[in-house]
């Protein structure tokens, strides 16, 4: 969409939108109430209101490139500062960390030499953060190619992340006491379906009527 587009999209918020639902945005205005703290992809193609079909102050959101999260200690991590702030201040009493199928960030991971010219940035980013993935992947699914390949490396980086999830303080607190739940979900564009993964099962299930509670304890690694 064109700048003209979206400028015509705030125009169209506000006349219809906006206009039938002022009582919730004065409500928000004063405070923010969400439950639940959605991380996911920078990727455009994902809209973490649209999926869950959630309003406005229900979702406190972290988007990045892969759906990353630096472990704890890791210097000037804005994504730190979420947490701690959607933790501690907010009191959001589960997380979600979400990846897609078709995930381009993932397919750099697959091929990292490749982006050390071209983008700098991202490749710091993923060699930083995502080794861990890396490495696993590398070692353990040598066998696999192509789309398997970058699907298996697309959920283990999610798994990867709730175990760097894990590094914080505060969120091993409030898992220890029942008082918090991680949840590793992927979207798959296409069919519009999300995956949970099941840590009973070592693996993601389709997430239907139930919603399974993966235990963050667990060897959380599909096979």
């Amino acid at each position: 969409m064109s700048m003209k587009g979206i400028i015509r999209g705030l125009s169209e918020f506000h006349k219809n939108y906006f206009c039938s639902h002022q009582e919730l945005f004065a409500r928000l205005s004063q405070s923010q109430t969400p439950e639940v703290l959605f991380i996911t992809c920078s990727d455009s193609r994902i809209d973490p209101n649209l999926l869950t079909q959630t309003q406005p102050g229900e979702l406190f959101i972290i988007r990045n490139v892969g759906n990353i999260i630096p472990t704890y200690g890791t210097i000037n991590s804005g994504e730190g500062a979420a947490i701690e702030y959607a933790v501690h201040t907010l009191g959001v009493k589960d997380i979600i960390i979400c990846g897609h199928s078709h995930c381009g960030a993932m397919k750099g991971l697959l091929q990292l030499g490749n982006l050390v010219e071209e983008m700098p940035l991202v490749y710091e980013w993923l060699k930083h953060h995502a080794e861990g993935t890396r490495r696993l992947v590398q070692e353990n699914y040598k066998e696999y190619s192509g789309e398997e390949l970058l699907n298996v490396t697309i959920e283990e980086n999610i798994l990867t992340q709730v175990q760097n999830l894990e590094t914080y303080p505060i969120i091993r607190s409030k898992l220890h006491s029942g008082q918090l739940y991680l949840h590793a979900w992927v979207y798959e564009i296409e069919t519009g379906k999300v995956f949970a993964y099941n840590a009973s099962l070592g693996k993601f299930v389709p997430l239907e009527d139930l919603f399974p509670v993966p235990n963050p304890l667990a060897a959380m690694h599909p096979r």
